[in-house]
């Protein structure tokens, strides 16, 4: 017998969150969509939005990823503007006028909720610093739900824990474009990124990681119509990963020239 299948708009009820969590979205929802048009049911990603807010109510924090990596071109950045290149629900939540944008104009975000006015006046001028929204996520244990993707292709809160901790195969480089602020005025701005140094062959792999964060209770696979998902409680896992950079070379989160170690 074929199981009953969940509504749009009651799928988030299966993402583990409750009233007051920090909870970021990582998504690609074309099968999400496929499933829904099969269904007759409502493929508008704000009802799934909607949802979400309706769970952890305006106590909570909402984050979308909106990045867009034009600013590395010198390609001018407008935060009221520029789009979104990280899916739909992203390019969804940039068109609410609920929700803000967060400044960096690589890695930003839509965000919503009682944490917003704080990220979105972060001036944080490396994309994962100590003072960006990554370590807001940190902070407040958010819970990053992945909707079809995998952690290899869609984790980026690794990439800040191997800023915070330091990293041989990664380095800070600077980037400088025009940038529009939400006040219209423009100036030129430098921003920078913690980007791959590329003569170590840098090759990210973060699944090894998946069966750690299910011993330590912080995360947790399932399906949804029979779309995999997965919830990470990203304050959690910090340490984890962390210790993973520090004592074993980085041998979960990727491969490179010259890694010491490589433990599965």
């Amino acid at each position: 017998m074929e199981d009953q299948y969940v509504k749009l708009k009651d799928i988030p009820k299966h993402f583990g969150l409750s009233e007051g969590d920090s909870v970021w979205i990582s998504s690609d929802v074309k099968t999400l969509v496929y499933s829904c048009i099969e269904h007759g049911d409502d493929t508008d990603m704000n009802v799934l939005i909607d949802a979400v807010q309706q769970i952890i109510t305006p106590s909570g924090t909402l984050l979308i990823p909106t990045f867009n990596w034009d600013f590395c071109k010198g390609i001018p950045f407008d935060i009221k503007k520029t789009p979104c290149r990280t899916g739909s629900i992203g390019k969804c939540a940039l068109k609410r006028e609920d929700f803000l944008r967060t400044a960096h104009p690589i890695y930003s975000f839509a965000v919503w909720g009682a944490g917003a006015e704080e990220l979105s006046s972060m001036d944080n001028r490396s994309s994962f610093g100590s003072c960006s929204p990554f370590s807001f996520c940190r902070e407040h244990n958010a819970k990053n739900v992945f909707i079809d993707v995998e952690c290899q292709h869609s984790f980026t809160f690794v990439h800040y824990v191997e800023e915070m901790i330091g990293v041989s195969y990664r380095y800070l480089k600077n980037f400088t474009a025009d940038y529009t602020d939400a006040e219209g005025r423009t100036s030129k701005r430098t921003y920078c990124m913690h980007v791959r140094a590329l003569d170590k062959d840098l090759f990210v792999t973060i699944y090894p990681f998946e069966e750690k964060f299910r011993e330590a209770g912080a995360a947790r696979r399932y399906e949804v119509n029979g779309i995999p998902m997965k919830t990470i409680e990203m304050g959690k896992v910090y340490d984890i990963i962390a210790d993973d950079i520090r004592y074993h070379d980085s041998s979960r989160v990727c491969t490179f020239i010259g890694q010491k170690e490589r433990i599965l």
